[in-house]
C-alpha cells in the first residue's frame, strides 16, 4: 500500500541511511500510480498526495496550454498538460508540473511513454498551499534538469508571472509581468505569452 505524508515534496529528503519505516520504492511509486484515481507525487521513498485545484488554477492552466499549443503547433515543441509526469534524474524528485513543454525527441523513462527527462520548459500556477514549496524546494528540484531553460511561476490571486531564465551554469535570471498588458517573451520555445490571455476569464 503507498504510504501518504502531509508534508510537501522538496521540503526535505531523508538519506539512505534514515529512510521512513514504510520507505518506497520508484518502481513501486509507479506501479501504484499508474493504477491510482488521483495523481500523487515521488521524493526519496515518500508519496505526496496532490489536493485538487481551484476555478481560477484550471483557466490559468486551460489559457496557458491554448495560448502555447497554437504557436508551438506545426514546430518541434510540444506541450502538455498536468496529467505528464516529469522526473528529475538528478534528486529523484517525480512531479506533475501544470504546464510542460518539450523541445525536440521527448526522453521517456520507460515503455509507458508517461513520465518525460528532458523539459525544456515548465509553468506552476500558484496557491496558498503550493507557493512556497514551487518557489522554495521545488525550483532547486527544477534548476537541477539540464535540458530545463525556463520555468514560470503564474499567480492566481492578482496578473502577476515571474519568468525564471537559465543564464549560464547555475545562474538564473527573473523578469516579472506584473499587467495584463504586459508580454512575455519566451525565448526557449520561441512563444510569447500576454497576460490578459493567461487570466481570460479570471479577472
Amino acid at each position: 500500500m503507498v504510504n501518504h505524508h502531509r508534508d510537501e515534496p522538496g521540503e526535505g529528503a531523508s538519506t539512505v541511511s534514515s529512510r521512513p519505516e514504510r520507505w518506497i520504492s520508484p518502481e513501486d511509486y509507479l506501479l501504484a500510480e499508474r493504477q491510482a484515481e488521483t495523481k500523487s507525487e515521488y521524493l526519496d521513498g515518500q508519496v505526496f498526495a496532490m489536493a485538487g485545484a481551484s476555478r481560477k488554477h484550471n483557466l490559468i492552466v486551460v489559457n496557458v496550454l491554448v495560448a502555447l499549443g497554437g504557436q508551438l503547433r506545426g514546430g518541434p515543441c510540444e506541450v502538455y498538460p498536468s496529467d505528464m509526469r516529469v522526473r528529475v534524474t538528478a534528486t529523484g524528485l517525480y512531479t506533475y508540473p501544470d504546464v510542460t513543454v518539450v523541445c525536440g525527441t521527448p526522453e521517456l523513462e520507460d515503455v509507458h511513454g508517461d513520465t518525460l527527462l528532458n523539459p525544456t520548459l515548465l509553468v506552476e500556477v500558484l496557491s496558498d498551499s503550493t507557493e512556497r514549496t514551487d518557489r522554495g524546494r521545488k525550483a532547486v528540484h527544477y534548476r537541477r534538469l539540464a535540458t530545463l531553460q525556463e520555468y514560470l511561476l503564474v499567480s492566481q490571486s492578482e496578473a502577476r508571472i515571474e519568468r525564471y531564465r537559465r543564464a549560464g551554469e547555475g545562474e538564473w535570471r527573473l523578469t516579472e509581468a506584473l499587467a495584463l498588458d504586459d508580454v512575455l517573451e519566451l525565448d526557449s520555445i520561441g512563444c510569447t505569452l500576454p497576460l490578459r490571455d493567461v487570466y481570460e476569464r479570471v479577472f
